[in-house]
């Protein structure tokens, strides 16, 4: 027993460095790819010839956001696409999120005929602003539906535009966005129907009126091991299973999708913990089932800054969600698995999910209970622990290095390489003080759903985007 559970775990991080190790190459082939084949050309053609710029709407769902509704809005509407639309959706905030909307920009109740394409619970009114300068924004009232996905189907029943956003309201987008976004789409002998981008953390950065003046990591502990955490997904991970187009999931926070095939595909699950995941597969299925071809891209570019967890109490609500939302999701689509129906979906992107992403922690907890076992009764030969530790340690650790070089390499959007040095030195100490967090916050959501308890969406601190207007904490999906 002993012999076996130790190989084991042997070929399990070897079979998951290989993994990496691919998708590091796969992702650097991608990246550079990219960078060549869209410069700023591509993108000032657009902003030059507005007429061959397809519409984008903006949907970004808000519940008690009265912290940073205003500064999120400014951002949104202060983007540089020539057509779009912003859709704040108010899903029954119990603060002054809609009195802030309605007072900043001038907003008024419209008739309006209502579909509902795609099920979501009640709309109350819509409301549009007087002010001519804020012609963009329409606002949904709607009562609340429990889930950001339920918010989230209530603006794409109003979208307008063949394209929409997915966004969060505490999400910071860059000027460009839209231009850099919608490109792979127009851009391709496939139908494209879903767009991702890197997202990193706002803590840390400088504000002014929703647009960020200066990247900076962030300074508290949660969100620099978060920053570095998200980078490593965005461009290692998705940049590489796009080569293959096998993109898992595009973002909850931040993602473009094709508007006809969301609402195709029955829309957002309001009853999904992984919405995100839960609607790429499902749009995926649908693509498959009717026979079309498509494809998933991935920009490599930051184009959404998020406000992380400040703290250790705040991630355990949103891990515990997310491992919540894994299993439920897995549970849901296990028809996918090896189905030669479904393609990559079936015999790549689901089996990857299970073994290296579901199964991780598990076998992560294990490893750790078998430890001590071992230690207890003496059994631990120390000539090759220490070699299968490093082993162990050296593969996440090159993997940040990698990561980090990649962005410094893409952009360097920070002003001086101590930054970077400085996402470097804490990833060293990610799996001592950060990831061992981040198992145990993912096992107690798996036991909530095997359990069925607190199906709830949990508390976010908002910090704010601005100094002066200190933090609260409300009801989010994070």
């Amino acid at each position: 027993m002993v012999y076996f559970f130790t190989y084991l775990i042997y070929f399990y991080a070897t079979a998951l460095a290989l993994s990496y190790i691919a998708l590091m190459i796969m992702s650097y082939y991608k990246t550079l790819r990219y960078r060549y084949r869209y410069s700023i050309r591509e993108e000032k053609y657009l902003t030059d010839f507005p007429d061959e710029a397809p519409g984008i709407s903006i949907v970004a769902p808000a519940f008690n956001e009265e912290v940073i509704i205003s500064d999120s809005v400014h951002s949104l509407l202060s983007l540089d696409y020539p057509k779009f639309e912003v859709i704040i959706v108010n899903d029954g905030s119990k603060d002054k999120t809609l009195d802030i909307l309605v007072e900043e920009f001038d907003l008024e109740e419209v008739p309006y005929y209502y579909v509902y394409k795609v099920y979501c619970k009640h709309v109350n009114r819509i409301l549009k602003s007087k002010n001519s300068a804020y012609q963009r924004l329409l606002v949904v009232d709607k009562v609340n539906g429990g889930t950001k996905a339920d918010a989230m189907n209530a603006g794409v029943n109003i979208a307008q535009y063949s394209y929409f956003v997915n966004t969060d309201v505490d999400c910071i987008l860059a000027e460009d966005t839209l231009s850099k976004i919608i490109l792979p789409a127009l851009d391709s002998d496939k139908h494209v129907i879903a767009v991702g981008a890197t997202m990193r953390m706002v803590n840390g950065c400088s504000i002014d009126r929703g647009r960020i003046t200066r990247v900076r990591p962030p300074k508290n502990l949660i969100p620099l091991f978060q920053e570095t955490e998200y980078l490593r997904s965005y461009l290692v991970a998705k940049m590489g299973w796009s080569m293959v187009n096998a993109i898992p999931n595009v973002s909850g926070g931040f993602g473009l999708f094709d508007t006809q095939i969301v609402v195709a595909a029955g829309g957002f699950d309001s009853a999904s913990h992984a919405e995100d995941m839960d609607m790429t597969v499902r749009m995926i299925a649908y693509m498959r089932e009717n026979k079309r071809d498509y494809r998933i891209a991935q920009c490599p570019y930051s184009l959404c800054w998020t406000e992380g967890p400040p703290n250790i109490k705040v991630l355990n609500r949103q891990r515990s969600r997310w491992g919540r939302g894994m299993l439920q999701f897995l549970v849901d689509h296990r028809k996918f698995f090896f189905n030669k129906d479904y393609g990559r979906l079936g015999f790549i992107t689901m089996p990857y999910i299970f073994f290296f992403e579901f199964l991780a922690p598990i076998i992560e907890f294990m490893g750790f209970i078998f430890l001590l076992f071992l230690l207890i009764t003496k059994q631990v030969n120390f000539d090759t622990f220490w070699m299968m530790l490093l082993y162990a340690y050296l593969i996440g650790l090159s993997v940040s290095i990698v990561t980090v070089t990649y962005d410094l390499v893409l952009e360097k959007l920070y002003k001086n390489f101590t930054a970077y040095l400085k996402l470097v030195l804490f990833s060293a100490l990610e799996a001592l003080l950060y990831h061992p967090l981040v198992v145990i916050f993912t096992l107690r959501g798996y036991i909530q759903y095997l359990t069925k308890k607190n199906f709830k969406w949990g508390q976010m601190t908002r910090q704010g985007f601005s100094p002066s207007k200190g933090s609260q904490t409300v009801k989010n999906n994070d």
